[in-house]
């Protein structure tokens, strides 16, 4: 399984169907596996634990709660809880969707963090792209390692009207007959629904990147500015046209509820939609998320010349917007706090904790990210843990702090780390807030 396949199971998503190698035909014991698992699944959904969760999530995203909440995406380290002798379904449409009720059920009972288990069962549309035009080339990158991304763009002037957005094609006759499937084996125990997170903060800068090189990116700023202006552009005008497309054929999602928002939290919240909505999935009652960690090397003003206009742009199509990922927010808080609808913002281990109470204040939610790092060894270190978790909550007091545990690549195989991390979070906030 590839990079991409491992990324879409560990942030609570399908993995992409159209590159599985399904029969989309499960045997009896696959079904009773499926089935045994939904029904733990839903008897956690309906635990008052979970409502009370959902609420807490709600009142923090509204800006009316300064009590913080703990989230935990061990991403990479699932594949060192749930190992092949674990896993029991051979089919890989099977073997995913066991993937994903595992982690649910995991999540509630083992790391018992803030994650809210909820009866849903999300179905995705089959689809594919046309590309950008080029093959992106990649070098290294096994088991979800380290990779070097070559350029595919080498000389603009000779090839970039090569270059366009790519269109996307839904299967629709496919797309049926996996929700079909999905009701018939879980139908009677969960709620299947169609529903397609599109990632909003996920495939942005970064596919510039793999067009360009990491390199030529960053000398871009410099050397091609009209270039990497005109690709800017390119890749926004697509982005606002294939809203406009998924506006129009009904493609869009509200994503207010447990749905992984931008690149850290959930998004429960009472204001989305918007007072307007009558039914039909516009921009405005949704979450966006922009990121860009691409840029953490490109001083402050380069961000607002070059990355801003084209963030405000997308932003302003949506009720509410995440920004952020790996990169610092605070350096460039003077142009991130013009995106438009800004709720939620990244601040990255890289950040600097004590300006949660200075820039975001009670504005914004600080979805606050310690470093996985220690999480790396079997033995887990937990008095450095803790004096990380302890610096955290001190420094961002006066915010309104989520505190995220992500980017996990591994956990040392051993899960107790994430069990513990979030023990010794709580007991943390629990000495400042309670």
């Amino acid at each position: 399984m590839d990079g991409d396949t491992f990324r879409e199971q560990f942030m609570w998503k399908h993995p992409i169907v159209s590159e599985m190698n399904t029969k989309m035909v499960f045997d009896s014991e696959e079904k009773e596996v499926l089935r045994t698992l939904a029904k733990r699944v839903a008897e956690l959904a309906a635990g008052d634990d979970m409502k009370e969760k959902s609420e807490r999530w709600t009142k923090h995203n509204d800006l009316e709660s300064d009590l913080p909440v703990v989230f935990v995406d061990p991403e990479n380290g699932w594949n060192e809880i749930f190992t092949d002798e674990v896993m029991q379904c051979k089919d890989p449409l099977a073997r995913s969707w066991e993937n994903i009720l595992r982690k649910r059920i995991y999540s509630a009972e083992m790391i018992k963090d803030d994650y809210v288990v909820t009866k849903h069962f999300d179905i995705p549309f089959v689809f594919y792209d046309d590309g950008w035009g080029f093959t992106v080339r990649k070098t290294g990158g096994e088991n979800g390692g380290a990779f070097h991304i070559d350029p595919a763009i080498e000389d603009y002037e000779e090839e970039f009207d090569q270059l366009h957005f790519p269109q996307i094609t839904i299967d629709y006759e496919k797309s049926a007959l996996l929700l079909e499937l999905a009701k018939e084996v879980l139908g009677e125990i969960l709620e299947v629904r169609r529903y397609q997170n599109w990632h909003w903060a996920v495939d942005y800068l970064d596919k510039f990147v793999e067009l360009r090189g990491m390199e030529d990116f960053m000398c871009d700023f410099v050397s091609e500015p009209e270039y990497l202006m005109k690709v800017m552009d390119l890749i926004t005008d697509g982005m606002l046209q294939r809203l406009d497309w998924m506006e129009e054929n009904d493609l869009l999602f509200i994503n207010n509820d447990e749905n992984y928002i931008g690149t850290g939290g959930l998004g429960f919240t009472t204001q989305l939609p918007a007072n307007d909505y009558v039914g039909k999935v516009r921009t405005c009652d949704m979450w966006g998320g922009l990121q860009a960690q691409e840029t953490v090397s490109i001083n402050p003003d380069m961000f607002g010349e070059f990355i801003l206009p084209s963030f405000k742009r997308i932003a302003s199509r949506f009720g509410l917007t995440y920004y952020g990922c790996c990169e610092p927010y605070d350096p460039r808080w003077k142009y991130v706090k013009q995106i438009p609808n800004l709720r939620r913002v990244s601040v990255s281990p890289w950040a600097d904790f004590s300006s949660v109470p200075k820039l975001l204040k009670k504005n914004y939610v600080a979805c606050v990210k310690l470093k996985p790092t220690p999480l790396a060894s079997e033995h887990m270190n937990e008095e450095h843990v803790r004096r990380e978790c302890r610096r955290a909550v001190e420094e961002t007091k006066g915010g309104i702090c989520e505190f995220i545990m992500k980017d996990n690549h591994t956990i040392g195989n051993n899960p107790n780390n994430l069990i513990r991390w979030v023990r010794i979070m709580r007991e943390e906030i629990a000495r400042i807030y309670e």
